[in-house]
C-alpha cells in the first residue's frame, strides 16, 4: 500500500485486460536487476542485442518499483487531466508550435489526423527536472513523487540500458551514459498521455488508427505497461502485431537517436496506436512514459569507434558533415508533427517528409 503520509490522489480505474484473442508479438524480457553484476551485464548485453535486432522492443522487469508504487504513479498521471480545468490547462500549454518545446499540455485541439479527425488525446510533458517549469496547482503536492519517478527512470532504468547497449557494441560501458547527462541541456522528460474513445464515424474516417506508424525521435522510450491494448509494432514482414500488457513491466524501444549513433545497427522500430479491442473501447487509455534524449549538443553521427559497427558496416542517414545535433533534430521533429504536409512515398500506405536532409516515414 502507498505510504499514508503521501498526498491524497483519486484512484484511476483502468480497463480490465482484454479477453480477445489478438496477434501478439513475442518480445524478450530483460531482468534489469541482473545488471548490478559484471556477469549479469555480460549476459544481458547479449539478450538486449538480440531483442533490438529481432523486434526493437522488449520488456524490462524487476526495475525497482513495486506494483503499489506503479499503481500510485498511474493515479498521479491522471491528475493533469482529471483535476485541472480547461482554462488552467491553457495557462500551461506547450510551445511546441512556436519553438519545439514539449513541456506542458498538448491538447486534443492541437493535432489532427489528415485534417479529418482531431486527435483524441491529451498530453502533459514534464522535464526530468520538475523545477524547470511551473505546474498546475493540483500537481504541486505531487511534484516530489514525480521527481523521484523521473530520477528512477533515468538512473535505474535508462542508464543500465545504455550501458548494455554500449557493451553490446564493444564500447566502454559509459559511452552512451556520458551522452545522456541528467544535468546537461536536453529534453529528457516524463510524459503522461490520456487517450479518449472515438465515435464510430471517427473510427471509420481514420481506419481505426489513433496515431500513425512512426519511430520515436529520441534515444530510448520507456512505457510503463498498462492494460488497454492499442500499441502495435510493425514486424519485418510489414505486418502489425499487438504489444501484450505485462503487469508492472516496462516496454522499451529505441528511437532515431540510437539509429543515428549506431549507424543503423539498432533501428528505431515503427509502431502505432490503434482502436482497442471491443471489450476495452469504452475506456480511456492512460499512459506513463519516459522519453530519453541525448544531450542537446551531441552530433548525431555513428560511433565509428565501435568494433561491432566496423565489422557489420555502417549505414548513415546523412553525411556526417550534415548531421544535426540532438537539439536541432528534436526541435525540427517536434515542430513538424501535425503541421508539415506529407507526401506519398514509394511504399504502399507510407507518407514521407524530409527533415535536415533525412527522410522520415509515416505509416498509415
Amino acid at each position: 500500500m502507498p505510504n499514508i503520509d503521501l498526498p491524497y490522489v483519486p484512484h484511476y480505474v483502468a480497463a480490465p485486460p482484454t479477453k480477445e484473442n489478438l496477434e501478439y508479438v513475442d518480445l524478450a524480457i530483460i531482468d534489469i536487476s541482473k545488471a548490478s553484476s559484471e556477469e549479469g551485464r555480460a549476459a544481458l548485453a547479449i539478450e538486449l542485442r538480440e531483442a533490438f535486432l529481432n523486434f526493437g522492443f522488449f520488456y524490462v522487469v524487476n526495475h525497482g518499483y513495486s506494483q503499489a508504487q506503479t499503481t500510485r504513479m498511474f493515479d498521479i498521471a491522471d491528475v493533469p487531466f482529471s483535476a485541472v480545468t480547461d482554462s488552467e490547462k491553457q495557462t500551461y500549454a506547450s510551445t511546441r508550435k512556436q519553438d519545439g518545446m514539449l513541456q506542458g499540455y498538448t491538447s486534443v485541439e492541437y493535432t489532427d489526423n489528415d485534417g479529418r479527425v482531431r486527435d483524441h488525446l491529451q498530453q502533459y510533458c514534464i522535464n526530468r527536472d520538475v523545477t524547470k517549469r511551473k505546474h498546475p496547482e493540483a500537481l504541486l503536492p505531487l511534484l516530489p513523487e514525480i521527481q523521484e519517478f523521473s530520477e528512477h527512470n533515468f538512473f535505474n532504468v535508462l542508464h543500465p540500458i545504455l550501458r548494455l547497449i554500449a557493451r553490446s557494441l564493444e564500447l566502454p560501458e559509459d559511452t552512451l551514459v556520458n551522452k545522456h547527462e541528467f544535468d546537461a541541456a536536453n529534453e529528457t522528460s516524463v510524459r503522461f498521455i490520456k487517450y479518449h474513445p472515438r465515435t464510430e464515424e471517427e473510427e471509420a474516417k481514420t481506419n481505426n488508427v489513433w496515431l500513425k506508424g512512426h519511430t520515436d525521435f529520441g534515444s530510448i522510450t520507456i512505457l510503463w505497461s498498462q492494460p488497454v491494448a492499442a500499441l502495435q509494432i510493425q514486424i519485418r514482414e510489414g505486418e502489425w502485431r499487438w504489444i501484450r500488457h505485462m503487469e508492472n513491466a516496462l516496454v522499451v524501444n529505441a528511437g532515431d537517436a540510437i539509429d543515428f549513433l549506431t549507424g543503423g545497427y539498432y533501428k528505431g522500430t515503427i509502431h502505432r496506436v490503434v482502436q482497442p479491442p471491443a471489450d476495452q473501447r469504452n475506456y480511456t487509455r492512460l499512459g506513463a512514459f519516459f522519453f530519453a534524449m541525448p544531450n542537446d549538443d551531441i552530433k548525431l553521427v555513428p560511433m565509428v569507434e565501435s568494433p561491432v559497427l566496423q565489422r557489420v558496416g555502417i549505414r548513415r542517414r546523412c553525411e556526417d558533415s550534415e548531421a544535426p545535433t540532438v537539439e536541432h533534430w528534436r526541435i525540427a521533429r517536434t515542430m513538424s508533427y501535425g503541421i508539415s504536409k506529407l507526401k506519398s512515398g514509394k511504399e504502399k500506405d507510407v507518407e514521407e517528409e524530409i527533415i535536415h536532409g533525412v527522410v522520415i516515414k509515416h505509416y498509415n
